[in-house]
């Protein structure tokens, strides 16, 4: 058997790709084939599912655990043979909304790769590098099939997990300045960096590299953009899915300081676990107590310091990971200029309408009093002069539900950069700088959304139809949030978009245009040019829509 794997490794080394080399485990007393590769660490032994060579679960850092806790990432060890067959663990996280599972987990930087199975010898294929969404809380790339994007697509998938919460975007005036608050930001560009040295064993072309997120990873890309000298050489075009990138976010310094009035969230923290919150400037003794306490006591700390704020845990800017903000970066020119695909769903935020009415606080009343009182107040704050112009502009007819309300707050709100008047102005900001922008409107009415963005048993009896994060299921099938990866499959028309919107993402992957050859029925994707040339994703209606009339964005713009 040593011998055996000797010669697998060796050959390897010579041919450059070990993705058409099968390893016979004959000496195992097994006779499946697998496919190997040969990484910095060592070997991987992957699997082949669906049409697609997948390995799972490699590490690209150590486990930042100890002294490695709230600390840069760091490599990871070497091994001779490492068994690549199935995931990693989550980073630690809660449980949230029944969806994703609890983790409690640090030994977690790991990636998953994805290529054709029918790969041939030499061949160079562009990579997707994708980062999950989860509000900066949730989430992992356990949660994504690499499959068809990687058959259909003809591309190298690469999923990751990076620090999240308390562990990746906390800052802490012991921490280190340059990267404090961003942990789970250097994560990503780690694992970006490790692509770089690594893909090409597995086919994929480190010279075309297109880095994507959804939610949190969309913002993600964000951070990335407007930080051009710190990403330089790491991705070559982007994708942003259902996020803003000018929704402000704090620096390091309010980060430190919290609100006024108000703890900052460091304080809250180390408060809850019984830690020193006294000595400001950092001491060495509050960050060793933090590095002690168990991951169980910081996630319970996490969730009573954040309380309903979706937002508590998020990247901080004014470091060295994240000098500037997008607007300056916007306003300067000083980002990264790479073709852009960016987009979202029309009713993205009727998702979180479903969540107040299903959990705690459990509203589900839409007349005027409760709007005022409740509903209002938390998407629209400070706004109160405004609230009797947007009821009568959104519900001067036939009054609200929860359907009709999450559409409103699907155009525009100020608390969360997942609203379509803000993809279309960070659009038009982006655009001057941009070899080219392409943008979109994931618009298909019947998107599975019970069983995948709300759990199994659960429903808040509204129309949902594109909601956040409903779009997943068409580039990634069977997406549940879950690791269980079991919802159901697409409807016959849905799946037809499924396949449009894989066909039009690879083309953009290869080349930086989604101009697939010889799909038909869609008109030619324009380059951006304001509002009315945004291409509308929906069943039997893939074409061009004014974007901006839509969402009512002069009617934002002027409140």
């Amino acid at each position: 058997m040593k011998l055996l794997m000797t010669k697998i490794a060796r050959s390897v080394q010579l041919t450059g790709i070990g993705l058409s080399i099968a390893m016979l485990l004959t000496a195992c007393g097994s006779s499946v084939a697998r496919p190997t590769v040969l990484v910095e660490q060592g070997s991987v032994l992957g699997v082949e599912r669906d049409g697609a060579n997948q390995y799972l679960g490699i590490p690209y850092a150590a486990p930042p655990v100890g002294d490695l806790r709230w600390a840069m990432p760091q490599a990871a060890t070497h091994w001779k043979v490492r068994d690549a067959g199935q995931v990693g663990a989550a980073c630690a996280q809660e449980a949230r909304f029944g969806l994703t599972e609890r983790s409690e987990s640090e030994d977690c930087l790991t990636l998953n790769v994805g290529v054709p199975a029918d790969i041939k010898p030499g061949e160079k294929l562009p990579v997707f590098f994708w980062i999950p969404g989860g509000g900066f809380v949730g989430g992992s790339s356990n949660l994504y099939r690499l499959d068809k994007l990687a058959r259909e697509g003809r591309m190298v998938v690469v999923t990751i997990n990076y620090r999240l919460g308390v562990f990746g975007f906390m800052a802490h005036p012991a921490f280190d300045a340059a990267s404090n608050g961003d942990l789970g930001l250097e994560d990503q560009r780690y694992a970006l960096a490790w692509v770089q040295r690594n893909i090409a064993a597995f086919g994929g072309d480190p010279s075309n590299v297109t880095v994507a997120g959804e939610s949190a990873g969309a913002g993600s890309v964000c951070m990335h953009l407007q930080s051009p000298q710190q990403v330089k050489g790491l991705f070559h075009k982007a994708v942003i899915t259902s996020g803003g990138c000018l929704q402000p976010i704090p620096t390091v310094t309010y980060s430190l300081q919290g609100a006024p009035g108000s703890s900052p969230t460091w304080k809250k923290i180390a408060s809850e676990v019984g830690c020193d919150t006294t000595d400001t400037a950092g001491s060495a003794a509050s960050l060793a107590c933090l590095r002690k306490t168990s991951v169980a006591d910081l996630l319970k700390a996490q969730g009573k310091a954040a309380g309903s704020d979706i937002m508590a845990f998020s990247p901080s800017i004014g470091n060295a990971t994240v000098p500037q903000s997008a607007q300056q970066a916007t306003d300067t020119g000083e980002m990264v200029r790479v073709p852009v695909l960016m987009g979202g769903a029309t009713n993205e935020l009727r998702l979180y309408v479903a969540y107040t009415m299903l959990y705690p606080p459990n509203i589900t009343n839409f007349d005027v009093a409760t709007l005022k009182a409740a509903w209002l107040p938390s998407f629209y704050p400070g706004m109160e002069s405004k609230y009797d112009a947007i009821i009568q502009q959104y519900g001067a007819q036939s009054g609200f539900d929860g359907a009709k309300f999450g559409s409103m707050v699907s155009d525009s709100t100020p608390v969360v950069g997942i609203n379509n008047c803000l993809y279309l102005k960070t659009a038009d900001a982006i655009k001057p700088w941009l070899p080219a922008l392409y943008q979109y409107e994931f618009s298909d009415p019947n998107a599975p959304v019970l069983g995948v963005g709300i759990a199994k048993g659960m429903d808040p009896k509204i129309d949902l139809g594109a909601v956040h994060s409903s779009q997943l299921n068409y580039l990634f099938p069977n997406l549940s949030n879950t690791k269980a990866i079991d919802a159901p499959d697409l409807a016959p028309a849905s799946q037809t978009l499924s396949n449009q919107m894989v066909a039009l993402w690879s083309s953009f992957v290869h080349t930086g245009a989604p101009a697939p050859a010889g799909l038909v029925g869609m008109p030619a994707w324009p380059t951006y040019a304001g509002g009315k040339t945004v291409m509308q994703l929906r069943p039997g209606a893939v074409e061009l829509i004014d974007a901006a009339e839509r969402h009512q964005c002069s009617f934002w713009k002027n409140l």
